[in-house]
């Protein structure tokens, strides 16, 4: 264990208590020596981090740093309520065992802030009111619930009457308040089911449960994936909300129909899922929010508490403590144990306008895990190999329009997006708007997106009258996969940032196959204007040489360069992209090999030993006899083999 995961540790254990750490476990846990003692005393060193930076009564959590869009006095919400989540597990996992006195505290916490809810005093709470005015409470009030609900024997039935009173009377705001159309109806849901738990409920409860429920059924695309709201928007809040919050509320009511529903489709979520995760822990840096970091593991660590999970417990608890020491070697707390705005360590590009100083405490969410006793099966059996460190993989999603890929060699797992873009129905395509966390082609778990500012990396782009495209509204045109290879498809409409804002005919048809390390990457341009270039990035990565970025022009390209990204990607300061370029007008088609990994592989120009195409065909004869053929006539059609 590195200095940084062994300082955040020794956090967890206060003054007293000896300051020890848990010893690693290399017979039980031969993978990442981390057993549940390890995750205790990380929970314990989060907790005791923040509450340092409480007011005097503990209603607030005033983490230090630049506020979020919501203000101060709703980070200070933000921290108590996520911190709470982290409590709540530790303690309810251990059937009420509080040996630092958590729930005391929040206890204190809820009393002070909903005395007065909405003063500008030291410990009042917000006001929780339409998501579009001030909305984060409501975000948090699920927190709350959801931490209520687990420690009701230890901390709600001992409140008085008038403190339960005054709580229930905050957290029904979240009933009648107008949610984002997204995952957020989920948080009213979680209130709801709290309220419902301890004999409070009521038509209103009732309507908040239906009504989420109603909206994750037309929301679910199949393969136990949801798009978070109207559209296609899929990504990390498939697990750490849309999954995990129906299935907690079956399985600590002991509802068997929900549990049957969402627990189904929790384990075929995890049979794609559990596959986003690197050998070396990594989860795929891909969507908003990843200043979450390990939280991306709670849809894990709930399957495996339920039963609902395709994984082994020891693979289960690979992933998951995988995961938590992958970041707690890589600087996610700073020198003050405090989980930091970033990825590794600070890092502004992977923010959004809502995170502030306690949103990494979504984190949380990840310690569900912990409500696994200690003599669950994730916690006594051995830890086997996570799902990414077995054979090479190609796994097709074709509800979200994902494909995923892994190589065993590296460890490095790769997504392909033709289905994601997170615009709404309603919206417009307006480039300026443009978010490198769903635009690009292709994301990882050891890359991250270049900048906004800085050259796009895994990007297809049409320069026309010196303005370049951006890729908005993914149209899926299909995927599919086989022993070893797989592949998905789409098309959009090139926006562009300047000049009129698109051409009309204009429009990208795209194909990525993978087999082994190797992506090959077709386009079909159809209707460009005269005059216009086309371009093809690749990977963004370091210039050390550690992992390495190739692409090699295979058809119809003109110049091949690199280019420097000076803001770098979370995982390096500054970057290189290889790109291609070439000209283009009307129809045209353009072929190109990517490979991101280890410098131990098949040179790329042995890879591919013949292509041929016309304007709607390609064809790729690999190195061992077999042959890609690409149709774009019609439907987009896909055939691989030996012939």
């Amino acid at each position: 264990m590195n200095d940084d995961a062994a300082k955040l540790l020794a956090l967890g254990c206060p003054p007293g208590a000896g300051g020890e750490l848990p010893p690693e476990d290399r017979t039980l846990s031969p993978y990442t020596g981390f057993t549940r003692a390890h995750w205790e005393a990380t929970a314990d060193g989060l907790l005791s981090a923040a509450w340092r930076w409480a007011t005097p009564r503990g209603a607030l959590l005033d983490l230090p740093g630049p506020p979020s869009r919501s203000g101060v006095r709703s980070d200070g919400l933000e921290g108590y309520a996520r911190t709470f989540l982290a409590a709540a597990f530790r303690v309810a996992g251990a059937d009420g065992g509080d040996p630092h006195g958590w729930l005391g505290r929040y206890a204190d916490g809820l009393d002070a802030g909903t005395r007065t809810p909405g003063r500008d005093d030291a410990e009042s709470w917000p006001v929780i009111r339409h998501h579009d005015v001030f909305g984060q409470p409501m975000v948090e009030s699920a927190s709350v619930a959801l931490g209520l609900r687990l420690t009701r024997p230890w901390l709600w039935d001992k409140l008085d009457s008038a403190t339960q009173d005054r709580a229930e009377a905050w957290l029904r705001a979240a009933l009648h308040s107008r949610p984002a159309p997204n995952n957020w109806y989920l948080f009213p849901y979680t209130v709801a089911a709290f309220l419902e738990s301890v004999g409070r409920g009521d038509a209103a409860t009732a309507a908040a449960l239906t009504r989420a429920e109603e909206l994750l059924e037309t929301w679910y695309v199949g393969q136990g994936w949801y798009t978070d709201g109207d559209g296609r928007a899929f990504d990390h809040y498939n697990g750490w909300a849309l999954h995990l919050y129906p299935v907690l509320h079956a399985h600590l009511g002991g509802d068997g129909e929900r549990a049957a529903r969402y627990g189904g489709r929790l384990r075929e979520h995890l049979d794609s899922f559990a596959l986003m995760f690197a050998s070396d822990g990594a989860p795929l840096h891909y969507g908003r929010s990843l200043t979450y970091r390990f939280g991306t593991t709670a849809a894990v660590a709930a399957g495996a508490l339920t039963g609902h999970t395709p994984l082994t417990p020891g693979a289960s608890r690979r992933v998951l403590s995988g995961s938590l020491r992958y970041f707690l070697e890589r600087g996610a707390a700073d020198a003050d144990g405090l989980l930091t705005l970033g990825w590794h360590g600070p890092h502004a590009a992977t923010l959004q306008r809502y995170s502030g100083p306690s949103s990494p405490y979504w984190a949380s969410k990840a310690f569900v895990a912990l409500l696994a006793g200690q003599d669950h099966p994730l916690w006594t059996a051995v830890e086997e190999p996570a799902p990414s460190e077995g054979a090479d993989r190609a796994l097709a999603l074709p509800g979200p329009g994902l494909l995923l890929h892994s190589t065993r060699d590296d460890g490095v797992v790769r997504l392909h997006n033709h289905g994601s873009d997170r615009l709404r129905p309603h919206e417009g395509e307006n480039p300026g708007d443009a978010d490198p966390h769903y635009g690009r082609f292709a994301y990882s778990t050891a890359t991250g997106p270049t900048s906004a500012s800085n050259p796009f990396d895994n990007h297809f782009s049409v320069e026309t009258g010196g303005f370049s495209s951006v890729r908005r509204r993914i149209h899926p045109l299909g995927a599919g996969s086989g022993e070893g290879w797989g592949w998905a498809a789409s098309w959009h409409t090139p926006v562009f940032t300047g000049g009129p804002a698109a051409y009309p005919g204009l429009r990208v048809e795209s194909v990525t196959f993978v087999r082994g390390a190797y992506e090959l990457r077709v386009h079909r341009v159809v209707g460009a204007p005269p005059g216009s270039v086309v371009r093809q990035t690749g990977w963004a990565t370091a210039a050390d040489g550690a992992l390495l970025s190739e692409l090699h022009p295979l058809r119809n390209w003109d110049e091949r360069d690199e280019v420097r990204a000076p803001e770098g990607t979370a995982y390096t300061r500054w970057a290189l992209v290889p790109r291609l370029t070439a000209a283009a007008g009307g129809t045209t088609l353009h072929a190109a090999l990517a490979r991101l990994g280890s410098a131990a592989a098949r040179p790329q120009a042995d890879v591919i030993s013949r292509t041929s195409a016309g304007d709607d065909t390609f064809e790729a004869l690999w190195w061992d006899g077999a042959t890609t053929r690409i149709g774009f006539a019609g439907e987009v059609s896909v055939e691989h083999g030996t012939h």
